[in-house]
């Protein structure tokens, strides 16, 4: 079986989670996010889950602290993406938005002879400026796919899962 990483991004609200839930109804996936073990340390000490732009900030913030200190949003991404190699899954989504952390983290994968693409999910209803770097840049990668998610929740489910498909099955057709 291949397996593929889809790096995912996208605004605050631009729907990534819900997509990658509907792609797990039909697709053997992980999930993971390169914000997750700072999310733990910021609850750690006294962050309570805020997503308002004064707490994406501060998660941004302490990200960036993170990744010049010791890369510990990376480092833990790639043990996440061992454990996906000895699963039974076939597609990793990884979360991360910053754009060099992206090019970083994909150039991980592929010299480690993985197969990674990335995608960005976009919506009308997502803020044009957050006021921190990690969701104001997340236009600013050559993405290898976009989805534009602004229909029902059932023709997004339809159309993300037939694009999903469209890149397992274009992994599948290497040799």
């Amino acid at each position: 079986m291949k397996k593929i990483t889809i790096i995912i991004n996208g605004k605050g609200g631009a729907g990534k989670d819900t997509m990658c839930e509907m792609a797990a109804k039909h697709f053997r996936t992980m999930n993971v996010s390169s914000i997750d073990p700072i999310k733990k340390i910021a609850s750690q000490n006294g962050w309570n889950g805020e997503k308002d732009d004064k707490s994406r900030k501060f998660l941004a913030d302490l990200k960036k602290i993170f990744t010049d200190y010791n890369d510990l949003p990376t480092e833990y991404i790639f043990g996440k993406y061992k454990e996906f190699l000895v699963s039974d899954c076939e597609i990793l989504f990884v979360h991360i938005r910053e754009p060099e952390e992206i090019e970083k983290f994909r150039r991980k994968i592929e010299k480690s002879g993985g197969v990674c693409k990335t995608l960005l999910v976009t919506s009308e209803r997502c803020k044009d400026a957050y006021g921190n770097a990690s969701d104001d840049g997340t236009d600013n990668y050559p993405y290898d796919f976009i989805y534009r998610n602004d229909s029902s929740l059932d023709t997004a489910e339809s159309e993300f899962t037939d694009l999903i498909g469209k890149i397992l099955c274009g992994i599948n057709d290497l040799s």
